[in-house]
């Protein structure tokens, strides 16, 4: 075979790009008149949110490259500025369509269900008007607080994410030039205020900003308000510090917090209707250029709709919430660590409850044998049960070390809270490695039993939240394997005190060790297809932008190697590129769970290798992070695995498949027999703990025994 150059940048799609396209799939969840109409406003909800991380570190960290004039081109060719002109144009598009589909077509068919947002107050009754007039001076006016400029006043500090009401303002009997006056719709009160019933059954909302705007005039009582329009900004909230410079890192963290509500101004959101010399204020003072301004028809931040998503009284209009079902083979009335010592023990979440990785450190804290618990924390949950286990852990005697990533985004603030809490306990709390963060998933129980020391290991794909747990899907395994044990010993060792070990029995870690390791996988099935033998990948993961894996599966797939992707997010790679990539198919599932999970699975000539990890396939991942690649090793796990790999192949309802041009399409029904891999497995799991067969037998996929040539 001919040496081919699979690295040139038009076999590359730009990472920003295919994020922006992921969003888009979101979006055409919310799009799908055949779910119910709560989900899809929970759905148009979800690709708000995601618009606004997007923009505050992708676009800003962007941004920043350009004013540091950095041209360095990305995998695909792309310079900085390059790139925020394309995502500014596909940014733009993507909002349009997201207010097409809320004033079109999700508006009318919730007034047909009896839900109104009222969008105009003048239209409301007299009730309604008296009820949120009174309700407006009782609750919100005492809240509010009018900020004006003038040669006495500078603009004011508008905080990031906040949304607010911008204002023209004059002086009563003068017609003197107008004054710019602020508002900040207050985030302590709720959004969403219902009014008095129009008619039986027929529910009124109005939101909150609506009130302030019709009761803005109580707000300057000398002056005439001559327009008044909500809008709202987005800043750079990319924290970027010196850890070698960061004598403490906690406080260096908490003290770059505070900066995010300064952050250079990267995206305006305005009512379309906007008065232009407002508008014009608002862009002088912010400093924000024209492709920069949003001029939206309708609310701003539409997350608001994932409170309409809880109204009462509209069960029909939505699923049934899951309840997450027992893990196969587990019972409560046995302890954790006998059950584990018959076996490995997979988790399959939250099709599977998450309660024996809570039950796991509760009964380590509670049970006298057990001499050390240790754990890494990447996000918990507001009110986490198993960093309360951990304390009491402590407290009991016994020996804790916690590693709490600080520089988990968006939750810093939150750990920063843990860690104190843990170390007030008597916790040994560790903040992670200088340069990387720590993002792999393992709990380390050390306990003395009657034939000495044993070490029992969870390992995961996602973090120790019980309440993501129930919305997030993801695997992990319960272990007493000795050389996972030891190797676990082992990560904690290196962790705090950065000593590393001479060799690892199972476990692969990133930074060092992880990208060599794929490589390596992928390489044994290349030279198997070249050989002449069958050659098989199947890699399930939220993205995948690392140019030297994908670069790694071109040259697999040029050899014959089939590769099946199954990527919730990212994938910079393309299909279908004649001699390049006709082996390789991608598939993104997005539906009511969010895929996170992270499985790979190799052929090897028919001695088939299984594994699991906390890393995606991106530089960030292999490069600057410390993940946990960890093997399934009993035949058993083996083939459950090879099941939810199966299913998910086997997906034709929530399934997109990438297509040569880069966009997604869904899979043609017509004629089918339908299959959602996340309602399959939450059939499967509740027949399993009914002892019932499985819920039916999908094609195979993957090879359930080894191939002979």
């Amino acid at each position: 075979m001919a040496e081919m150059d699979f690295e040139k940048p038009e076999y590359y799609t730009n990472r920003e790009c295919s994020w922006l396209g992921f969003n888009s799939r979101v979006l055409s969840e919310a799009r799908d008149k055949s779910l119910p109409l709560l989900e899809r406003l929970k759905f148009l909800s979800i690709t708000s949110s995601n618009l606004d991380e997007f923009f505050m570190i992708r676009v800003a960290s962007l941004k920043d490259m350009v004013h540091a004039k950095y041209t360095k081109k990305d995998i695909a060719g792309m310079t900085p500025q390059e790139q925020l002109v394309v995502i500014g144009e596909k940014a733009h598009e993507l909002v349009n369509v997201q207010y097409s589909t809320y004033n079109r077509s999700l508006l009318p068919l919730m007034k047909q269900a009896g839900l109104e947002i009222v969008t105009e107050h003048e239209k409301m009754t007299k009730s309604q008007k008296a009820y949120a007039d009174q309700y407006f001076e009782e609750n919100v006016y005492p809240v509010l607080t009018p900020m004006a400029m003038d040669s006495s006043r500078p603009f004011p500090l508008v905080r990031n994410k906040t949304l607010n009401i911008g204002a023209l303002i004059s002086k009563k009997g003068e017609k003197g030039k107008a004054e710019f006056a602020t508002v900040q719709v207050p985030s302590v009160l709720p959004r969403i205020v219902q009014l008095p019933d129009s008619e039986e059954g027929h529910k009124c909302v109005i939101l909150l900003e609506e009130l302030i705007e019709r009761n803005i005039d109580k707000l300057f009582l000398n002056y005439d308000v001559v327009c008044a329009h909500p809008y709202r900004i987005m800043r750079n909230a990319d924290l970027s510090y010196d850890e070698d410079e960061a004598a403490d890192l906690l406080k260096e963290i908490q003290k770059q917090l505070k900066k995010r509500q300064w952050g250079e101004v990267i995206r305006l959101e305005i009512e379309d209707k906007m008065d232009p010399k407002l508008l014009k204020i608002l862009k002088v003072e912010f400093n924000v250029k024209e492709e920069d301004i949003y001029k939206i028809n309708g609310p701003l931040d539409l997350t608001f709709l994932m409170k309409l998503y809880g109204l009462e009284g509209f069960d029909q209009y939505r699923y049934q919430p899951y309840r997450p079902q027992p893990v196969p083979g587990m019972n409560e009335e046995e302890d954790i660590f006998t059950q584990i010592r018959k076996g490995d023990i997979l988790l399959h979440h939250p099709y599977m409850t998450f309660e024996p990785v809570v039950q796991f450190v509760k009964q380590a804290a509670a049970d006298p044998d057990v001499l050390a618990i240790k754990q890494t924390l990447y996000r918990v949950s507001g009110n986490s049960p198993i960093v309360a286990a951990l304390a009491q852990a402590a407290e009991n005697g016994k020996q804790v070390s916690v590693l709490v990533e600080l520089k988990a985004r968006f939750d810093e603030e939150n750990n920063i809270i843990w860690a104190k809490m843990l170390e007030k306990a008597g916790c040994h709390v560790i903040y992670g490695l200088l340069g990387l963060k720590t993002h792999s998933k393992i709990t380390l129980v050390v306990r003395r039993e009657e034939d000495g020391i044993r070490r029992y290991v969870h390992l995961g794909t996602g973090n120790y939240n019980d309440s993501t747990a129930k919305l997030y899907t993801d695997c992990g395994i319960l272990t007493c394997s000795e050389a996972i044990g030891e190797d676990a010993t082992a990560v904690f060792n290196m962790l705090s005190g950065y000593s590393e070990p001479k060799h690892w029995n199972r476990l692969v870690l990133a930074p060092i060790w992880m990208r060599s390791a794929f490589m390596r996988l992928i390489q044994r099935e290349t030279d198997h297809a070249k050989a002449g033998e069958p050659a098989r990948i199947i890699a399930k993961m939220n993205s995948l932008c690392d140019k030297e894996i994908i670069a790694a599966l071109y040259e697999a797939s040029a050899a014959g190697v089939e590769i099946d992707l199954i990527i919730r997010g990212i994938c910079c790679l393309k299909t279908g590129i004649p001699k390049v990539s006709e082996h390789i198919h991608v598939r993104s599932i997005v539906g009511n769970f969010l895929e996170h999970a992270r499985i790979f699975y190799f052929l090897n000539g028919g001695d088939e290798e299984f594994y699991m990890a906390s890393a995606d396939w991106m530089p960030r991942n292999l490069d600057k992070r410390v993940e946990i690649l960890f093997p399934i090793e009993s035949p058993e796990i083996q083939e459950r695995v090879r099941h939810i790999l199966q299913i998910q192949l086997d997906d034709n309802v929530k399934a997109h498949i990438l297509q040569p041009d880069g966009s997604y399409e869904k899979i043609d029904k017509r004629g089918k027999v339908l299959l959602c891999a996340q309602e399959y497995f939450c059939e499967e799991a509740m027949a399993a703990a009914k002892g019932e067969p499985e819920v039916l037998q999908s094609h195979v996929f993957i090879p359930a025994e080894p191939i002979e040539d």
